[in-house]
């Protein structure tokens, strides 16, 4: 059973502690069926908004002046632009569907959390340099 304590300010007078906060009691626990499937199915989703976030963020930082630090995407970038960096992207992608059947079913999940991870903090990370430019 969870409880959740809330404390209102009454506008300026001190407040007192006398068994006055309000309690919220959940008699049933919130249960959510997480699947070996389900779960490789939100990390895709992941992946797809990771992926998409990362090449938005990079192309943004290009234009505003940042570089790419990784040295392969640079090379993609420099030579093919967007293409480029689609293609990378696209041969990650490939290389875990490859190999996800390599791996017993209920230890698939990883393929995509190993592609959404660093795609999801390569995206945080980018957004906080862009955030210094602008």
């Amino acid at each position: 059973m969870a409880i959740v304590s809330f404390r209102f300010d009454s506008g300026g007078e001190p407040m007192s502690s006398d068994g006055a906060d309000a309690r919220l009691r959940l008699e049933r626990p919130v249960e959510i069926a997480v699947t070996p499937a389900r779960l490789e199915r939100g990390l895709w989703v992941l992946v797809a908004f990771s992926l998409i976030g990362d090449i938005a963020t990079t192309f943004v930082g290009l234009h505003l002046g940042l570089t790419e630090s990784n040295p392969v995407a640079n090379s993609a970038i420099d030579g093919y632009g967007l293409a480029g960096m689609l293609a990378l992207k696209a041969a990650a992608v490939g290389v875990g569907l490859a190999c996800r059947p390599l791996l017993p079913r209920p230890y698939r999940a990883i393929v995509p959390a190993g592609l959404a991870l660093p795609w999801t903090v390569a995206t945080m990370l980018n957004l906080a340099l862009i955030a210094t430019v602008v």
